[in-house]
């Protein structure tokens, strides 16, 4: 307590604002040209894009000179934990919602799982009217105390897309079969359970991506010989809006000799300004939203396919935002995957190829975009690419050799990677500590409010099948990254939520009360803001990560101004962490809108 009270003496004496917390940026690239310039292999290209960024003109209230500490340094590789040892359903998708519970869904026709419906229940079997199906192919997952309950999913939603709406319920959309057309949604309220109504979006959307808009609703993009992308209301009913992409026909590897697809589930993110970033097999467009056009194509990504069966992975890197209304630089990150012919060639000649052991940055406004390529320790498709509350990333799941599909991949990477994106090259990648579980093809994986990440699933097989290589995978477990050292609970942030600002507005500021016994400055502290994403298959859909600055520190109370539009944080819940020299809190549910 006297170290405390000597602290909030300090504090007051001081007259502070928010610090920059800079990224290197602009790291991007092009097709098969490559050369040296000290900051990895980079691809040269670019074309030509007139659009702007938001920016934050909000100016701060007073004028921080105080110089940022530097963070806390910790030898601690992370650990493990057995969180469940039995979920009862492998988690083919998983979204986290705002009441701390982890949605996990499969597939209806895999046969039993290993949970049954609550209270004996039994439903029919599509298709099939004198058949039912008394097992549960989804459940609710209390990610704090582990307690399981089962779900009821009416249409398969086997490989199909979801996101977070704006009132913190789970849309699913997609799948296979009777649900391939379907939008299913489960409100965010104690005891409820899916709705489904069949035929809603315009096409069948199977292994297709999902992204949360500016205005709350979604854009999905393509599915199984499906060339086309579609807008979704966070509803059940609501009218269709199909427009063709003749570039997703462009990217299947359908089209050429000795390769399969490679642009399912193409990765998907939404840019400062509007427009969005498509990624498809190994070519990347931006597309606006208003006029329904491809706005400009960036440079091929050279190195491999990056999308099923191939399998990369991508986030756009944390958007920094700062005090001094500087345009907001956008990042995407590409990572990992597999040769063009590799599911070709397993099929046909039996030959398991080598996954792709690089990740490539590129910024896409950059009217010179390129894509620089750096390696990753060891070779990973199928694995997970998540954002932390220290503006790092997770890798982790997935196998060093294979591809997406049933017993199409071998060698488990079982290592953990940190990546931190404004080190130097040769720098970014730390491996951390192993996990004993293999968790490869429908394996999941989503940071939680007390910044461990929870990972779940992985099922090589088309039933459930508990012998023989890689079984189905029942064991939930929990990944404490090295921020989560105890050495560094001493200097932890503890954020008080009932004096703390929970609902947002766009531009305004907004106030965060903390517990912190270490004397500190505005300068030492960042607040980021993850909006969670649905997971599956190796890509986590509306994945986003905002960097705030404070704009001061005082008496304990830290004051900040929230993203200025939706083009930068979509509307709905976020997880709000407060970051004191590189030391995260445990994060608080807030609604911005």
């Amino acid at each position: 307590m006297a170290i405390l009270l000597k602290s909030l003496f300090f504090l007051s004496l001081l007259f502070v604002s928010g610090s920059a917390f800079p990224f290197i940026g602009g790291l991007l690239g092009d097709a098969d040209k490559t050369v040296d310039q000290g900051f990895g292999t980079v691809a040269n290209g670019g074309a030509d894009d007139d659009a702007t960024s938001d920016t934050n003109n909000q100016i701060p209230d007073d004028d921080n000179t105080g110089v940022a500490q530097p963070d806390f340094q910790t030898n601690f590789l992370g650990n493990w934990m057995i969180h469940n040892p039995n979920a009862g359903v492998s988690s083919m998708h998983l979204q986290l919602l705002p009441t701390n519970k982890a949605i996990m869904t499969d597939a209806t026709n895999l046969g039993p799982s290993a949970i049954k419906l609550a209270d004996g229940k039994c439903l029919p079997v599509p298709g099939a009217p004198r058949l039912v199906d008394c097992w549960a192919h989804a459940v609710e997952y209390d990610i704090d105390t582990a307690e399981v309950r089962p779900l009821e999913v009416l249409s398969n939603p086997w490989c199909s897309a979801g996101g977070l709406t704006v009132d913190g319920s789970l849309i699913s959309v997609g799948g296979t079969e009777e649900g391939n057309r379907s939008v299913r949604i489960l409100k965010p309220c104690q005891g409820c359970d899916f709705m489904d109504q069949q035929a809603v979006v315009s096409s069948p959307r199977w292994y297709s991506s999902q992204e949360k808009l500016e205005d709350g609703s979604f854009i999905i993009f393509g599915g199984r010989r499906e060339y086309s992308y579609e807008y979704v209301q966070s509803s059940l009913t609501f009218p269709q809006r199909r427009v063709p992409l003749l570039f997703l026909n462009e990217t299947d590897d359908d089209k050429i000799v000795n390769a399969y697809e490679n642009n399912l589930y193409p990765f998907v993110h939404l840019l400062p300004d509007g427009t969005i970033f498509l990624l498809a097999n190994r070519r990347a467009v931006i597309i606006s939203t208003e006029t329904d056009t491809i706005v400009r194509e960036l440079p091929r990504m050279p190195g491999g396919s990056r999308n099923y069966p191939a399998s990369g992975m991508s986030a756009l890197l944390p958007l920094k935002i700062s005090n001094d209304g500087a345009p907001v630089q956008a990042e995407v990150m590409v990572c990992g995957g597999a040769k063009p012919e590799a599911a070709w060639t397993l099929d046909k000649k039996k030959q398991m190829l080598l996954a792709l052991t690089d990740c490539g940055r590129i910024t896409p406004s950059d009217p010179n975009a390129f894509w620089a390529m750096e390696n990753m320790p060891s070779r990973r498709v199928m694995g997970d690419l998540l954002l932390l509350p220290t503006a790092q990333a997770l890798i982790l799941n997935g196998a060093m050799q294979g591809v997406a599909g049933w017993r199409l991949a071998d060698s488990p990477n079982l290592t953990p990677l940190l990546y931190t994106p404004e080190n130097k090259v040769k720098e970014r990648f730390q491996s951390l500590s192993p996990s004993t579980i293999a968790r490869m093809y429908h394996s999941s994986a989503a940071l939680l409010p007390d910044g461990t990440i929870l990972v779940a699933g992985s099922n090589s097989h088309p039933k459930y099948t508990f012998t023989g290589p890689f079984p189905t995978e029942l064991r939930v477990e929990k990944f404490s990254p090295p921020y989560l050292d105890p050495v560094l609970d001493a200097h932890r942030p503890l954020i008080s939520e009932d004096t703390s600002d929970k609902t947002l507005a766009y531009g305004e500021k907004f106030s965060v009360a903390i517990e912190l016994e270490d004397a500190a400055g505005a300068q030492d502290f960042k607040l980021t803001m993850l909006h969670p994403p649905f997971t599956t298959h190796g890509y986590s859909q509306s994945q986003r990560l905002l960097v705030l600055e404070p704009v001061s520190y005082v008496n304990g109370v830290i004051t900040a101004v929230a993203p200025p539009s939706g083009k930068l944080a979509p509307p709905g819940y976020y997880i709000l962490y407060v970051v004191h020299r590189g030391v995260p809190s445990r994060g608080m549910w807030v609604q911005i809108a």
